[in-house]
């Protein structure tokens, strides 16, 4: 494995352990694509150092167990002010 990849996975999990953000903000913030932060993380890492993986691995279920939450906020944010046409 390169050493920017082996730097870069381990830039993303202290990101993702100290902001707590999702897969797709760290994409983001990163400028890479929300495949190449999954496989940093759920792949490499854990051969790089398995302590900070399972650290990044709790901050990811959270977000996973409370994904149906954001999805339920954004579309109320998306429809709030509107009024029923009805």
């Amino acid at each position: 494995m390169k050493g920017y990849i082996e730097e870069r996975a381990v830039e993303i999990a202290h990101y993702i352990i100290e902001t707590n953000a999702t897969v797709r903000e760290t994409a983001k913030i990163f400028g890479v694509s929300k495949s190449t932060v999954h496989k940093d993380v759920t792949e490499r890492l854990p051969k790089i150092n398995p302590q900070i993986a399972k650290d990044v691995k709790r901050v990811l279920e959270k977000n996973k167990a409370e994904r149906h939450l954001r999805g339920g906020l954004a579309t109320k944010m998306k429809y709030k002010g509107r009024e029923s046409i009805i």
